[in-house]
């Protein structure tokens, strides 16, 4: 039974042991991201992360695998394997530990479709995943390409969450004379864009009209979407005035509802790296009943409790109703994940 406002923190990260294994065998060389979670002790140490976890009264982890995800990491005949043992791996963390773990996101090896397909249902239906979790390209592919519709087909129907992280690698150049981005500018700056491109990419290919209901959780509260309302609201609703080779009026003329709408039917969370004015814009942006609380622990600099404490803090210091508090730290989770009360 839950507690009164309990914490349910929707947007962290583990490795299940079989699946680190598998991944150190595969990958145990991947460069950039992969250098960083091989190193953060609480991803594979569950003595560690209990010690992180107890610091925090009433909380508990819905989890999801790091990235990269297992379509960088592996080929399309070794990444489902990987996807397997994921979710395997949190199905068995959350049964032993359902105080702790109370959920968990399906891993998905998005680079080989038909395993997605097939991975989907046995992780929600056989090993009750809340959820899936997929990142903001699939290599380089965005996700409005009718071979990934299936998915969000699929999402629709089971009525649950699907998590979007951010990906983009350092190969990705801040400026088209150079070979990589410098500066680690493709993380800071980088992944925000990739949120709010993979946003717009629904948003203009219809998806809300094609789903209504469809729930998208979109990490990092939106990327730039709430700083850049303006540009989204009125800036979008001339789409087509700044293009000279393509009609984007009609895609204007296809839609049910201005742009600006679609994009505060996404949900949000709180995982913004301890930043007040931040959390304040997506709040702003979203409402209260489309933002969730999510620390992206353990990835901080005290690889673990600093983000938990600070978005704690900030969210305990605003002035909100406790009503619009415990939906953001309880009960859009339990609505979202259609979990019960009781």
């Amino acid at each position: 039974r839950w507690c009164p406002m309990r914490k349910i923190d929707i947007y962290n990260h583990i490795f299940p042991k079989s699946y680190f294994d598998k991944m150190m065998e595969v990958a145990g060389n991947h460069k950039d991201l992969g250098k960083r979670v091989r190193n953060v002790p609480m991803l594979v140490d569950l003595d560690e992360r209990f010690r992180v976890m107890d610091l925090f009264e009433d909380y508990a982890q819905i989890l999801s695998v790091p990235a990269p995800p297992p379509e960088v990491l592996a080929a399309r005949d070794v990444s489902p394997e990987l996807a397997k043992r994921a979710n395997d791996g949190m199905a068995e963390l959350c049964t032993k530990y359902p105080q702790r773990f109370p959920g968990f996101t399906a891993t998905l090896a998005m680079n080989n479709i038909e395993s997605v397909i097939e991975e989907i249902p046995r992780a929600i239906e056989e090993l009750g995943a809340r959820g899936v979790e997929f990142y903001t390209n699939v290599k380089g592919k965005p996700l409005d390409l009718p071979e990934f519709a299936p998915i969000f087909d699929l999402m629709s129907e089971y009525d649950l969450p699907i998590w979007v992280h951010p990906i983009r690698p350092a190969h990705f150049t801040d400026y088209l004379s150079e070979e990589k981005s410098k500066y680690e500018i493709w993380w800071t700056f980088g992944w925000p864009y990739e949120t709010s491109s993979f946003m717009a990419r629904m948003v203009f290919s219809g998806l809300f009209d094609r789903h209504p209901g469809i729930k998208i959780i979109t990490h990092h509260l939106g990327g730039m979407v709430p700083f850049f309302e303006g540009r989204v609201g009125p800036g979008w609703d001339q789409l087509g005035s700044r293009t000279s080779d393509e009609d984007y009026q009609k895609v204007l003329d296809g839609l049910q509802k201005r742009p600006l709408d679609y994009f505060k039917l996404f949900y949000a969370d709180t995982a913004v790296f301890g930043s007040k004015s931040a959390t304040v814009c997506g709040l702003d942006f979203f409402g209260s009943d489309h933002v969730v609380f999510a620390s992206d622990a353990p990835f901080d600099p005290e690889k673990g409790p600093m983000y938990i404490r600070e978005t704690i803090r900030i969210l305990d210091s605003l002035d909100i109703t406790d009503n619009d508090r415990k939906k953001i730290y309880q009960g859009n989770a339990e609505r979202l994940m259609n979990f019960s009360s009781n």
